[in-house]
């Protein structure tokens, strides 16, 4: 049960994060989705646009804390972690 709402927290961060990304990308960009993912990992800045599309992670972490669901918000919380993982990796290739 504790696992299962844990995944669900993940599951919810990865999709925000990734929203977070998509309205970046949607507002600034002059490409698509796609292409401006891979001139970023090209130039270098992929990991700033993880970052800004991981600030929509604070949305449902706090929705989840509020409504009691702590598991939630630990998944929300290491799906955060994750992705700063992926900003460290991406920052040293």
């Amino acid at each position: 049960m504790i696992k299962k709402e844990i995944f669900i927290g993940f599951i919810v961060g990865i999709v925000a994060n990734l929203v977070g990304m998509f309205i970046y990308i949607a507002a600034f960009s002059k490409y698509g989705f796609t292409t401006t993912l891979e001139i970023s990992y090209e130039e270098g800045y992929l990991g700033s646009i993880i970052s800004l599309g991981a600030i929509l992670n604070f949305l449902p972490f706090f929705v989840f804390l509020k409504k009691n669901k702590p598991y939630r918000s630990r998944g929300v919380l290491i799906a955060s972690i994750f992705a700063a993982l992926v900003i460290i990796i991406t920052k040293i290739i």
